[in-house]
């Protein structure tokens, strides 16, 4: 294969990905657009708006906006603490069966304190607003204000706080604010706390070491007196819901303590104290969260002052309030002015006058019977007003809050605060007038926070439309392309020249126009105006080509029914029920394509092993190999393939959108199990895949003879991968078992639980740097100066002197040591010089591809829980079967064109997507396996997130690495699977030396792989047309997602389904086009190694 054509074909590739990866960023900066974020910040000094304060403000000690009713708050945030844990379990009626849910009643100082003492505490039920990620909840409990969809991305890497928050006005204001617990809250407000207790928070297994660590100065802290408001931010909860799930008896434990912590508390609190019991957001019933399920958004909220806080007694059923209404609240509570960018509405109800630390009552409440009915609508006025200044200012500066909407609004205000300043005017007019005041400012709030909602929702069509359009002609190049590539005279060399000049032509254009009107360089539009200019001179070919009287149909050559499987299995991504059923959809398209492959070899009599088409070198044909198999042959691989991939789907997790459905027990860790000898049966189960899959590699290297090479990769293959083995088995014993370890061993078994994993990654990774040194994995052996020789026919004279000479000789040579080396040459009367045998090479691409593939599994592997071991294993059977089943009915022709059919592209496609949800991921960010993180590092990692958002998307994405890397599998497995078959050999007449054969017919060893080295402008031209559509199924795949998405975008479910579908499909195509390029790059490598070893061969001989 020639060097230049290599690199064309690489870097065709590698232009086609950019062209992709330009329109995915465009759509994307349209349709996950961040807010703005207004770094103005509210002050006694300036009034939220005109007019006079609220009366009873004016002379208050340490009044603001209004006068503080507590001077000290205690915040305890339970991380990940849902309604339900808190809620008071119901009395168990006669007759029905008890509860026994380990969540349930656990929080008993709650009920206890709301029999005993209604009027002093409340319970809320917190509605919580997506994403439900612990930074974004930090964000909106601070700031009042809602993260928008994107934000979510940055929970690894959470940035300071620039808007106006509570934190800030509290420091502003002189209060000593005390921090203990989850580090986020370092880089969200740094510096900003007078003390500060930081523990790291990443560490999902580690159950006890943050909040023992806040246990430990909790109470001395409170009992110093050295604080104005103290912060709790536990973990445990949340950990225990990551590791175990909310049904686990450790979480009960965990609640207890919580209950224990809020007992002690209350004892300690005084009365100027108010104490705030939340949680950020709930957890699934996996105990995951991120999405926006019911369970996941409804938090609990309690308050408890040990004065009366509260006129009424609580509902029978808790209030329902918006998480963010937290933050107006605690500001005027403590006398504070509330956040510039708050969007959230005060609970009236703690206005209402109680006896607390403060009052707001005036100097006239005596004779003002309705003087707590005013002081509610005071406080809504207040947080009208700022709610007013905020939207004046944002919609001044971005000018894309709905303008009829926000007059509407305007108005509503505008009425509402005249009559607020007539009300104060004349109290005694107060009676008549203060209901409807109320319904007035809380109309105006919620009508404000829906605008606010509405509009960081809103999108950027022409942004959408440009990224969309952008992957359509992608697509569409990928499809042209791939028949222009297996055309004859195709050229390699003019693929970039052309796409390279215009797109650098467009990127210095609009760079130049940029400059020269002043605006600012988008780098996202420059990459597209680069990516579109360079596609210009395709689509204006194949615009010629639609006009002049060459059709475009040869040029879009997809079977019929593979196109039809391909548009059903795209339309699904336009319905949210079917993208939540995917995992169930995906089996069944497979298993439709399985029998329509099954089909079509019967209807063209090809219910065998692939049919060699054979034509000489010179241009005479040879007769193809008569059937050797059954008819039952490829119908065996049919039903072994439906059976498999029925069994992978044994393996699943069920999304939160379908209740009814039970996930599979299988995917959870070892280590949730409660029963010793079931984990036992099912560690050696697990052990036993492991076995398996070293096992199965091992025999089909020997099988093919590649595994009596002494070359490094084979010598690893030998010992590496059985230390792989038994490391990974190593750390599965110690991570399933680390609870039950004795108190003297936990540091070693830590130890070893961060080294084991690292070694297996090392060994992996030392593993592949030695296939890529040394690829060639063939034995040789050199002969005695008896052996036996015979004469080659070439078109030249002397020793090769140019890559087509090379080219014609390399499969002759490769034959001749074949032929030595099983003894089939006929003696000679002359002494031959020295021969040298090689064994299989045949089989050299795809024993490197196996090798780097099970390389490339086993530290994936380990990312993941045990038992989806036996998933990994079914995944290489089932790819085994298919790659056979596909070769049945691969007709092989040389010395080309070779072609990869659609059906096998699609149907690797679709494997891929099967173990995706087989080894239990979703497409939503609740399902993310962050346990992946920790794998090697049980301590974190520091300061550090690229690491583990490297380890959590190898877990995420592991499926489509080890498919995009196999690829190159589809087109030499037919060749690998080539037999043996009867064949005259003729000597051509005319000859002036003709090779000694016997005349009777022989066994002739079959080329194979080699065959491909025969014809390598055809193996370049193959290896493109494979890459090129396989990236167009992906393509096609990400292009459906952006239309829905885009379509869809003021759909009910676009954040609960589409836009994480479209996120999730554009990192999974991402992933699969690197590792596609890869899987092609070490096949060239392996080329370019069988070249040199050939070459060095040659000129051995000549010497």
């Amino acid at each position: 294969m020639s060097r230049m054509q290599k690199i064309s074909v690489l870097l065709f590739l590698a232009w086609v990905c950019f062209l992709f990866y330009a329109g995915i960023a465009l759509f994307t900066s349209g349709f996950l657009l961040t807010r703005l974020e207004l770094t103005n910040q509210s002050s006694c000094q300036e009034p939220p708006g005109p007019g006079s304060l609220p009366w009873g403000s004016q002379g208050k000690p340490g009044a603001c906006w209004m006068p503080s009713r507590f001077s000290r708050v205690v915040l305890v945030l339970i991380d990940a603490l849902r309604f339900d844990f808190a809620q008071p379990q119901c009395s168990h009626v006669p007759g029905e069966p008890p509860v026994s849910v380990p969540f349930l009643g656990k929080l008993g100082s709650l009920k206890r304190i709301l029999e005993v003492q209604p009027h002093h505490a409340r319970l809320y039920q917190s509605q919580v607003d997506p994403p439900t990620t612990t930074m974004q909840r930090l964000k909106a409990l601070t700031t009042g204000s809602l993260p928008t969809f994107i934000d979510a991305g940055s929970n690894f890497a959470s940035h300071a706080i620039v808007e106006d928050n509570l934190i800030k006005q509290l420091t502003s204001a002189g209060k000593r604010v005390v921090f203990m617990g989850d580090d986020t809250w370092k880089d969200l407000f740094p510096g900003a706390f007078s003390q500060a207790f930081f523990f790291s928070s990443f560490n999902v297994r580690d159950l006890h070491t943050v909040d023992n660590g806040i246990l430990e100065h909790l109470y001395p802290t409170m009992d110093s007196g050295a604080w104005d408001v103290l912060i709790a931010h536990f973990l445990g909860v949340d950990h225990c819901g990551h590791k175990h799930g909310p049904h686990h008896p450790e979480m009960a434990k965990k609640l207890s303590q919580m209950d224990q912590v809020i007992q002690g508390l209350i004892e300690r609190l005084e009365n100027d104290t108010l104490l705030v019991v939340a949680g950020d957001h709930g957890m699934t019933m996996n105990g995951d969260h991120g999405g926006d399920s019911e369970l996941e958004v409804s938090a609990a909220l309690f308050l408890y002052s040990p004065t009366v806080l509260f006129p009424s007694v609580p509902p029978e059923e808790p209030e329902v309030i918006p998480q963010i209404s937290l933050v107006p609240t605690l500001a005027l509570l403590l006398g504070l002015p509330i956040p510039f960018g708050n969007i959230g509405e005060v609970m009236a109800e703690l206005f209402s006058g109680g006896s607390g630390g403060g009052s707001s009552r005036g100097d006239g409440d005596a004779s003002h019977p309705d003087s707590p009915a005013l002081a509610q609508v005071s406080a809504l006025y207040i947080n009208a007003q700022q709610v007013s200044r905020f939207l004046h200012t944002y919609s001044a500066a971005t000018q894309d809050l709905h303008v009829k909407e926000l007059r509407r609004l305007q108005e509503l205000f505008s009425k509402a605060s005249a009559r607020y300043q007539h009300l104060l005017q004349h109290p005694r007019e107060a009676e008549a007038a203060l209901s409807s005041l109320t319904a007035d400012f809380q109309q105006f709030l919620r009508g404000a926070r829906a605008v606010c909602i509405e509009s960081w929702a809103r999108f950027s069509l022409v942004r959408m439309a440009g990224g969309a359009a952008l992957l359509a002609a992608a697509c569409l190049l990928c499809l042209l392309a791939s028949q222009l590539a297996v055309a004859p005279g195709f050229l390699f060399r003019p693929l970039l020249l052309i796409p390279v000049a215009w797109g650098l032509t467009w990127t210095l254009l609009y760079a130049g126009v940029s400059v020269t009107t002043g605006s600012k360089l988008d780098p996202v539009v420059l990459g597209a105006v680069a990516a579109a200019g360079s596609l210009l001179p395709f689509l204006w070919k194949a615009w010629l080509s639609w006009g002049s009287k060459r059709p475009l149909a040869p040029l879009l050559p997809v079977p019929r029914p593979v196109l039809a499987l391909l548009l059903i299995r795209l339309a699904t991504f336009f319905s949210d029920s079917f993208v939540v059923a995917e995992a169930r959809a995906t089996p069944f398209l497979l298993g439709s394509l399985i029998l329509f492959l099954v089909a079509q070899l019967h209807w063209e009599g090809q219910l065998l092993p692939p049919k060699l088409l054979t034509t000489s070198r010179l241009g005479s044909s040879a007769p193809t190999a008569p059937p050797r198999h059954s008819g039952t042959h490829a119908l065996l691989l049919g039903i072994g393939l439906l059976l498999f991939t029925r069994l992978a789907g044994l393996f699943h997790r069920c999304p939160e959108e379908t209740p009814a459905c039970r996930s599979s027990p299988w995917l959870s860790p070892l280590a949730s199990m409660v029963g010793g000898r079931a984990k036992n049966l099912w560690y050696g189960a697990c052990v036993g895949a492991l076995v398996a899959l070293l096992a199965a590699v091992r025999l089909w290297l020997r099988r093919y003879g590649n595994l009596k090479s002494p070359e490094p990769p084979v010598l690893f293959v030998r010992w590496g991968l059985p230390l792989m083995v038994l490391g990974t088995a190593a750390y599965w014993a110690l991570a399933s078992g680390a609870e039950e370890v004795p108190p003297r061993l936990r540091a070693l078994v830590a130890g070893a639980s961060a080294v084991l994993p690292r070694a297996v990654m090392g060994l992996a990774a030392s593993g592949l740097m030695l296939l890529l040194w040394r690829p060639v994995t063939v034995l040789v052996k050199a002969g005695a100066a008896t052996s036996r020789t015979r004469t080659i026919l070439t078109p030249f004279s002397g020793p090769p002197t140019s890559q087509a000479d090379l080219d014609y000789v390399v499969p002759q040579i490769y034959r001749h040591m074949q032929e030595e080396f099983q003894g089939r040459l006929e003696r000679t009367r002359a002494q031959g010089p020295i021969t040298v045998a090689a064994y299989q090479l045949g089989s050299v691409y795809s024993a490197a591809m196996v090798t780097a593939l099970i390389l490339l599994a086993f530290p994936l592997l380990l990312l993941h829980v045990e038992r989806v071991s036996l998933v990994f294993l079914l995944l290489f059977l089932q790819s085994f079967l298919l790659l056979h089943l596909l070769a049945a009915g691969t007709p092989v022709a040389t010395p080309g064109p070779f072609t990869v059919m659609w059906q096998a592209v699609s149907a690797w496609v679709l494997l891929a997507t099967q173990t995706f949800y087989s080894t239990g991921h979703q497409p939503v960010f609740s399902a993310i396996h962050w346990h992946a993180a920790f794998v090697g590092f049980p301590d974190g990692h520091g300061s550090s997130t690229w690491l583990p958002a490297l380890l959590v998307g190898a877990n995420t994405f592991a499926s489509h690495l080890l498919f995009a890397v196999g690829c190159p599998l589809l087109l030499l497995w037919p060749f690998l699977c080539e037999r043996q078959g009867p064949k005259k050999r003729q000597s051509l007449p005319g000859s002036e030396s003709e090779a000694r054969v016997r005349p009777e017919e022989e066994q002739e060893e079959p080329l194979m792989e080699m065959r491909l080295r025969d014809a390598p402008h055809h193996f370049n031209a193959a290896l493109l047309q494979l890459g090129l559509k396989y990236l167009f199924v992906l393509g096609a795949q990400i292009l459906a997602c952006a239309l829905a998405a885009s379509i869809l975008r003021r759909h009910l479910m676009v954040w609960k389904v589409f836009a994480p579908k479209f996120i999730f499909e554009a990192i999974g195509f991402i992933v699969s086009s690197v590792g596609l390029l890869l899987g092609i790059a070490l096949v060239m490598r392996v080329d370019g190694a069988v070249s040199s070893w050939f070459k060095k061969l040659v000129l051995a001989q000549q010497r």
